[in-house]
């Protein structure tokens, strides 16, 4: 059991008998009272965020969790498939497991594999990947006043803003975390 003072981002924990990864933490506190503790839980079952607020020195389950390192390899349209980079064994993962994930896999990107209780609960992204431009405008001599971007489809079917120089067919390394253009890749 860990005190809830002590939560950060990215921790998992079990709550209400479900595993929950922590989206964000805000400590509240009061003069002459106990603090509280306002906190965004992502459900890895289902996939929704709740909001949960503990009082100071409340005490959560720690989730036991691994991570393994695999590779994506397909989706059927409603699982997405990962091979295991020491065993080869193969996990399939819900879509609905992965809503936000999926926009950044290709075939062989490297993930980390959530398990617990030996089975996937959903992945870890790198911090970046790169992605290839599949649609976007071509970009007009003088448009760089503005200092803005344009509008790009990659081939994931991720949209982002991409600056002016970037074309169609260019490869672009993009950040998972915020979903925003980094550089050419």
């Amino acid at each position: 059991m860990i005190d809830v003072g002590s939560l950060s981002k990215g921790m998992y924990i079990k709550y209400d008998g479900d595993i929950y990864r922590v989206v964000d933490v805000n400590k509240h506190f009061r003069a002459r009272g106990s603090g509280l503790i306002r906190t965004k839980l992502k459900n890895l079952s289902s996939g929704l965020v709740r909001e949960v607020n503990f009082n100071s020195g409340e005490k959560v389950e720690e989730a036991e969790v691994t991570f393994r390192k695999a590779s994506y390899i397909y989706n059927d349209g409603e699982m997405y498939y990962f091979m295991d980079a020491e065993t080869f064994e193969q996990y399939g993962i819900p879509e609905t497991e992965i809503e936000d994930e999926k926009n950044y896999l290709v075939e062989n990107t490297e993930v980390d594999l959530i398990m617990h209780d030996g089975k996937p609960i959903g992945i870890q992204l790198p911090t970046s990947v790169v992605l290839e431009v599949v649609e976007t405008e071509p970009g007009f001599k003088g448009d760089t006043v503005s200092g803005g971007g344009k509008p790009a489809i990659l081939e994931t079917g991720l949209k982002i803003t991409v600056p002016f120089f970037v074309e169609k067919g260019q490869k672009v390394r993009v950040d998972t975390r915020t979903g925003e253009y980094i550089e050419r890749a």
